[in-house]
């Protein structure tokens, strides 16, 4: 089935959940800063290193700051992300080679800049490859994995922020009939924007 089958509906959920929250901001100034969510949504351009070509997609981030924490981890959030590689091939990449990813972790974010946010992440995903030579000969596999990146969010407006994001994502043991059994290192590049439901405290 891959992933794919649960990628729309949960953008669905998230958008709407999004909505929700942003109609429940509309309170007096002070109460601001309350709401420790950020929802997001890019354009993402990777090297799927299956062949040597690249993969075009969608990337969807939902961040939750957690504020109860000492004032030396306060950028510190939980980051949940689902990317959709299925567009743009280009170079050998065979034409239904296909990536879904989704999974969580940690980002955190340095808030010490006015209008610029550097930040680094460690995340722990779930992956889906459909790949063949043609359509009659269609395999699938799936991996577990761990990716690490960051990258830099810039303010445009009060609540909403660019983001270009690089992860560098390691499925082990991916090519099993290899000895040893070999890695695949997709990676790559994301450019989007982060609405935050709350102005990010600034330092």
């Amino acid at each position: 089935m891959g992933i794919r089958l649960y990628f729309v509906p949960t953008l669905a959920v998230f958008f709407v959940c999004a909505t929700y929250s942003a109609v429940s901001q509309a309170v007096p100034a002070a109460t601001e800063g309350k709401s420790p969510w950020a929802i997001g949504a890019g354009v993402s351009g990777y090297n799927s290193d299956f062949e040597n070509g690249q993969l075009l997609g969608g990337t969807l981030w939902i961040d939750y700051a957690l504020t109860k924490v000492p004032s030396l981890l306060q950028g510190l959030a939980v980051e949940a992300e689902a990317r959709d590689l299925n567009y743009g091939r280009w170079g050998t990449e065979q034409s239904n080679l296909r990536q879904d990813t989704a999974g969580g972790g940690l980002i955190y974010s340095w808030h010490h800049f006015n209008k610029f946010r550097p930040y680094a992440k460690l995340v722990e995903e779930f992956g889906n490859t459909d790949y063949g030579m043609n359509t009659a000969m269609r395999y699938n596999a799936t991996r577990n994995f761990l990716a690490g990146g960051g990258g830099v969010e810039y303010r445009v407006m009060r609540h909403l922020w660019v983001r270009a994001d690089y992860e560098y994502q390691s499925w082990r043991d991916f090519f099993k009939y290899t000895v040893p059994a070999g890695r695949m290192n997709p990676q790559g590049v994301t450019v989007g924007a982060v609405y935050h439901f709350t102005r990010p405290r600034l330092h």
